[in-house]
């Protein structure tokens, strides 16, 4: 169980590192690579460079993301993340495709690891004082041990970044607080950051998980796999429901991603990702409708649990749009 990690005066003048063995790391290689990628990825490919690392989803025809990821440039190849859990899954849906590229491969990095940092003082003590120069999510430091990607902030705001290595050994910055991953998760979804798991793959299409504010959509890039149903849901205003971050209270576990929200008595959403921050509360990230986000929310099931929002640390408009629509 974590300590309330989403607590900002926590984080002014401490620093925290987690190893975030729940991520596996892919490289993407060959004379194909960055044509593979335009053609599955929600991405523009030309804008991950050496300088800029960008999230992206990748979706099955009908829109519906079944992998989220962030893209990293490393020379000539590509890296990118996936869920362990899904891993084999997203993957084998990828190779499909990637059978079209010849001498292109895409393959797991097994001494790879990524690690999670809180703070600017946990990114100074992996990359040295040229961390500070990252101020904007997605810029990458190139070290000679690894890529320092400056992510999401949480509420504060309190700078996170993730360390990326290829090989090696993992660094660990002894004189900073060794987190646990429910630690992360929890700072994950105080920055408003969606993950997927089995019960919400290809459940949702992107922008219903706020992607479009996470640098994760390019609207103008030309085709991919789902383009039609995302970019049309965009160009035509069609979003009706997207991700809302709530805290509960009344609950010694965290409900499991899948399960149903009501407001009043009707079904307003599901939950998306969950996690303890203390002993019987937590915080939550849930796809919610538009027109049912205000109502009393409760999990259905157990109106025991006291549940209640919580703004993102960016703007979702789409939801101003839809009750003016709605009005």
């Amino acid at each position: 169980m974590t300590t309330d990690i989403t607590e900002p005066s926590l984080w002014e003048n401490r620093g925290g590192y987690a190893p975030l063995e729940h991520k596996r790391m892919i490289r993407i290689s060959g004379s194909g690579t960055d044509k593979f990628v335009q053609g599955q990825f929600s991405q523009h490919v030309d804008e991950i460079t050496a300088h800029q690392s960008l999230r992206a989803a990748a979706c099955t025809p009908k829109g519906r993301a079944y992998c989220l990821t962030r893209f990293v440039r490393d020379g000539d190849d590509l890296l990118m993340d996936v869920e362990d859990s899904l891993a084999e899954r997203a993957l084998g849906q990828l190779r499909k495709y990637l059978m079209l590229f010849r001498g292109t491969t895409m393959e797991p990095l097994d001494q790879a690891q990524i690690t999670g940092l809180i703070g600017q003082l946990a990114a100074r003590a992996v990359a040295g004082e040229e961390a500070v120069s990252l101020t904007n999510p997605g810029q990458v430091l190139a070290t000679s041990e690894g890529f320092l990607i400056r992510i999401e902030d949480m509420p504060g705001p309190v700078a996170r970044y993730e360390f990326w290595q290829t090989g090696g050994e993992p660094v660990v910055p002894q004189e900073l607080e060794q987190l646990s991953s429910d630690d992360w998760l929890a700072s994950s979804i105080a920055a408003g950051v969606p993950w997927l798991t089995e019960a919400t793959t290809e459940a949702y299409v992107p922008q219903m998980l706020n992607l479009q504010h996470l640098q994760g959509i390019h609207f103008k890039k030309g085709c991919y796999t789902g383009q039609e149903v995302v970019a049309r849901m965009h160009f035509l205003g069609q979003l009706k429901k997207s991700l809302f971050r709530l805290d509960f209270q009344g609950s010694e576990t965290a409900p499991v991603p899948g399960t149903k929200i009501l407001g009043g008595d009707k079904s307003a959403g599901e939950v998306v990702n969950s996690v303890m921050t203390g002993t019987d509360s937590g915080t939550v990230l849930a796809v919610l409708r538009h027109d049912a986000a205000e109502k009393t929310l409760t999990i259905d099931g157990n109106n025991s649990v006291i549940l209640s929002r919580v703004k993102l640390p960016y703007a979702v408009p789409e939801r101003e749009e839809t009750a003016q629509t709605d009005t």
